[in-house]
């Protein structure tokens, strides 16, 4: 038998030879331990003034204690060994002969006699007895935490005779012992820890928990079972709110599927209409074509069907008067007058072809319509995906764009400038109302939104007719002007533009950035962009709803800033590149910035304002207030 189970010594790691039990409970091999008893006022097993302590437990004894064979442990040891005496007494390899008799009872049982089988309950396999032969075992009664071992009734006996085993804890049979032992010192869990909640040894007590509230088992069960009650109730309410919310849950799964159920129902239904809608331009398109080239087919048709009976005719009036004989004059004269007769007949210029086909410009139509359902489709399809991750196909600006990589850079406001220097450049910024288009509605002079019904505003040669776009008051001639814009909703551009730009242009030139005459930047619902000229360049930076705009007419820039808690965080800076020195490598060509270097400081020689574009139908956004904290006045949606 190997020295790893509870029947082994812990000085020598074997099974015990001849058990000693010292008053802390602890077996040890007689000759280990008598080993060390010379030591123990030297440190071995003893303490300072020579007192005896456990190798194990550190407990002391009296120093006259005499280490005496426990001749009970002896006996479980050959019954585990399966070399223990016979039902009846008789030799055997057990115990010397001069301690036989006070370990024997008077009348020592047969191992089966008490131990007869019970009725257990089906299915329920009991806990069997360590000490029973492999193979015979009967149920146990109880359950050793010290020899780690359960016992039957038939060899409980030395527990209960044993004065050195009595002080062991006996408990009801444990399938599996090993879970009350501590992992680390191998011995029985008998306190627990209300500090960190745990179960410990004595060992563990004594060292890592000491100074902590300590109680035993038994103690902290009773007060734990009664606590029990209110556990159990807080659970049944947990779980009656967890059972409510599962079915909340389930209810919630239920409609989200019969709503996508409805909604691919109500899409399916929607596309088939706009497919029949199709179709039926189609047909009616088709049907225009077929009408003209009927209409255009017929007149030219009857045109060619009378020129070549005109020429029939006159091809027979020559073969006529080629015929006459030379003596007729009569038959000469008539026919000469017949040839002429026809001849007069189609002396007018003939029907050239048609200078325009009608029917031609239907494909210009279904293109038209083409390229507006597709542009109809990306923009919902976009707007459906709200902040994509898809590239617009638009170079982005690497190192080179940006003007820190320009040696010639003399920036006045540095991107990591704080706050609060801008301010000191503020310039209150006021919408005029005479410049908004008639789908803006004004909020005062701070706010703007896109609305989907037009408002009567009065009559103003200043006001934007095709573009939803409104200006602020005043013009920006000299200096460094600071204001912050806040966008509360949907697509917006915000920028400058010049004063005499005229409002009355066509949408595609009209709008902010895609001109000669305005710069801005532009949210599209996804990310950041600025336009000039009708470029436009992709930001990769974030999303941020208050966006600072400096304008420096003496540098002839325009920066735009994210601002974030009192932060500023540059986004582009546009201004035309100076010439680089001699010796300087050229950067890759950039469309964006030669467009900048040929056209953007001309637009400083004009008095520039304010301008915001507003290009969704839920575009809304409000002029910040130019405080220490820039919050909205108006309450995002």
């Amino acid at each position: 038998m190997d020295g790893s189970g509870p029947f082994s010594c812990p000085i020598c790691l074997e099974s015990l030879r001849e058990p000693v039990t010292l008053p802390c409970g602890h077996n040890f091999c007689l000759s280990c331990l008598g080993a060390l008893w010379p030591h123990r006022g030297a440190g071995g097993t003893g303490g300072p003034g020579g007192t005896a302590r456990c190798p194990l437990c550190q407990e002391p004894f009296p120093d006259g204690l005499q280490l005496r064979k426990n001749h009970t442990l002896s006996e479980l040891l050959q019954l585990r060994q399966g070399s223990g005496p016979g039902p009846g007494p008789g030799p055997g390899p057990g115990p010397a002969p001069e301690s036989a008799a006070p370990s024997a009872p008077p009348s020592a049982p047969e191992p089966s006699a008490p131990c007869a089988p019970e009725t257990w309950p089906a299915g329920e396999e009991p806990v069997r007895c360590d000490a029973c032969p492999e193979g015979a075992a009967m149920p146990a009664a109880l359950s050793c935490l010290s020899c780690l071992a359960s016992f039957c009734p038939a060899h409980l006996g030395p527990h209960e005779r044993s004065p050195a085993l009595r002080g062991h804890r006996l408990v009801p049979p444990l399938r599996r012992l090993e879970e009350s032992l501590c992992p680390r010192h191998l011995r029985p869990l008998e306190r627990y820890c209300r500090a960190e909640r745990v179960c410990l040894c004595e060992a563990c007590a004594a060292q890592e928990h000491r100074g902590h509230e300590l109680v035993p088992l038994e103690q902290e069960r009773a007060l734990q079972e009664a606590e029990q009650p209110k556990v159990l109730s807080a659970v049944e309410d947990r779980m009656d709110e967890l059972g409510a919310s599962i079915a909340q849950s389930r209810r919630t799964v239920a409609l989200i599927k019969s709503a996508a159920v409805a909604e691919r129902e109500r899409v399916s239904r929607l596309f088939a209409e706009a497919v029949a809608i199709l179709q039926r331009f189609q047909t009616e398109v088709l049907g225009f074509i077929d009408e003209g080239e009927a209409t255009m087919l017929g007149r030219s048709q009857g045109d060619l069907r009378r020129q070549e009976e005109q020429r029939g005719r006159l091809s027979r009036a020559r073969h006529n008067l080629s015929q006459v004989p030379e003596a007729d004059s009569v038959s000469f004269l008539q026919e000469l007058l017949a040839l002429r007769l026809t001849l007069e007949e189609g002396c007018g210029p003939g029907p050239g072809p048609p200078q325009e086909l009608s029917f031609t410009k239907s494909s210009q139509a279904v293109r038209a319509v083409k390229d507006m359902v597709a542009s109809a489709c990306s923009r919902q399809w976009e707007r459906l995906r709200g902040l994509s991750s898809e590239e617009d196909g638009l170079q982005k600006p690497g190192p080179e764009d940006t003007e820190s990589q320009d040696p010639d850079s003399t920036n006045n406001l540095e991107s990591e400038a704080p706050r609060d220097y801008f301010l000191k450049f503020a310039y209150i910024v006021d919408l005029d109302s005479d410049t908004a288009d008639k789908f803006l509605q004004l909020f005062g002079t701070k706010g703007v939104k896109r609305v989907l019904c037009p408002i009567n505003y009065p009559e103003s040669p200043t006001r934007f007719t095709h573009c939803e776009q409104v200006l602020g008051q005043g013009a920006l001639d000299r200096g460094t002007y600071y204001w912050e814009v806040e966008i509360i909703e949907g697509w917006v551009s915000v920028g400058v533009m010049a004063e005499d730009f005229s409002p009355q242009e066509p949408y595609d030139r009209g709008r902010l950035g895609r001109n000669a005459h305005s710069c801005c930047l532009q949210w599209n619902g996804r990310s950041f962009s600025v336009w000039f000229h009708g470029l436009e360049v992709a930001l990769p930076d974030p999303f941020s709803p208050t966006v600072g705009v400096c304008l420096e007419y003496a540098d002839r820039a325009l920066a735009f800033y994210a601002v974030r808690d009192g932060k500023m965080s540059l986004l582009r800076r546009l201004r035309a590149s100076r010439a680089r020195r001699s010796g300087t490598p050229a950067s890759p060509v950039d469309p964006f910035q030669s467009r900048l270097d040929s056209h953007f400081a001309a637009l400083f020689t004009r008095r520039l304002k304010p301008a915001f574009f507003l290009e969704s139908v839920d575009a809304h956004l409000q002029i910040g207030p130019l405080k220490k904290s820039c919050i909205s006045v108006l309450k995002r949606r």
